[in-house]
């Protein structure tokens, strides 16, 4: 790097390779980044896995059952990562009742509790099978544009196990899809639908954060962000409409 800083050789795209020659700030954004990540996996999995067996048919069961054990999965692949850093990977699951859940109508900001990083929308209790459905739906939709960009962040190790897990998050909003499909042939299933996504789609888009944040700024520097939430948001309701609408849901 010569005479160029870390940052400037972070902003430039540059890429950090081992926890060795991480600088402090950048190594608190970074674990920060991943440990919301971490949580959001273990609370999503938590809430999905109540509602198994709410699901109608072995393959639906199936499904749902994947997607929970491919979300603790992804947790434990970050978590190595955030070991390398020093985190205590044996005790981390412990951290958190990773099942507890607000008031159905509680206020977003009166959901965050303490160092739990999970993101807003996993403190949200599930209810039934309609409801687990279309929230892996929208916010498995989110995750993948969330890990469109987090695969370009600047540390390798990281960005490397991004790019792992994105294609099964993919496949998890493919399955979410093959269930909503199912529902809304229902009779009664369509009106379930709209009242479950009504529900559902101010949490999930609360979840790519403020327009025009200024910690959005700190994370370009270090290379940890590269496109600012309102575009990420912009991206995700497009795909949102695009899937909902030959279903009559959007």
């Amino acid at each position: 790097m010569n005479d160029m800083t870390i940052e400037d050789y972070l902003a430039q795209g540059g890429k950090l390779t081992s926890p060795g020659n991480v600088p402090p700030r950048y190594r608190g954004e970074l674990l920060r980044l991943m440990a919301s990540f971490v949580d959001s996996e273990l609370a999503g999995a938590a809430g999905f896995a109540d509602t198994i067996n709410d699901a109608p048919g072995i393959g639906n069961r199936i499904a749902a059952a994947k997607i929970t054990a491919e979300k603790l999965d992804h947790a434990g692949r970050v978590l190595a990562v955030m070991g390398e850093f020093g985190a205590d990977t044996r005790r981390y699951d412990d951290r958190h009742e990773w099942a507890a859940r607000v008031a159905r109508d509680a206020d977003l900001a009166a959901a965050r509790r303490g160092d739990d990083m999970r993101l807003s929308v996993f403190h949200y209790p599930v209810q039934g099978y309609v409801d687990a459905v279309v929230l892996n739906v929208l916010m498995g939709l989110a995750t993948v544009v969330q890990l469109d960009e987090m695969k370009r962040v600047s540390y390798a190790p990281l960005a490397d196990t991004f790019r792992e897990i994105a294609p099964r998050e993919a496949r998890h909003v493919e399955l979410g899809l093959n269930g909503l499909r199912q529902i809304v042939a229902r009779d009664d299933g369509r009106a379930e639908a709209v009242a479950a996504i009504q529900y559902w789609m101010p949490k999930v888009e609360a979840t790519f954060g403020q327009a025009g944040s200024k910690r959005f700024d700190t994370l370009a520097r270090f290379g940890l962000r590269h496109t600012e939430n309102e575009k990420l948001r912009q991206i995700w309701t497009q795909r949102v409409r695009d899937l909902l609408l030959p279903m009559g849901l959007a």
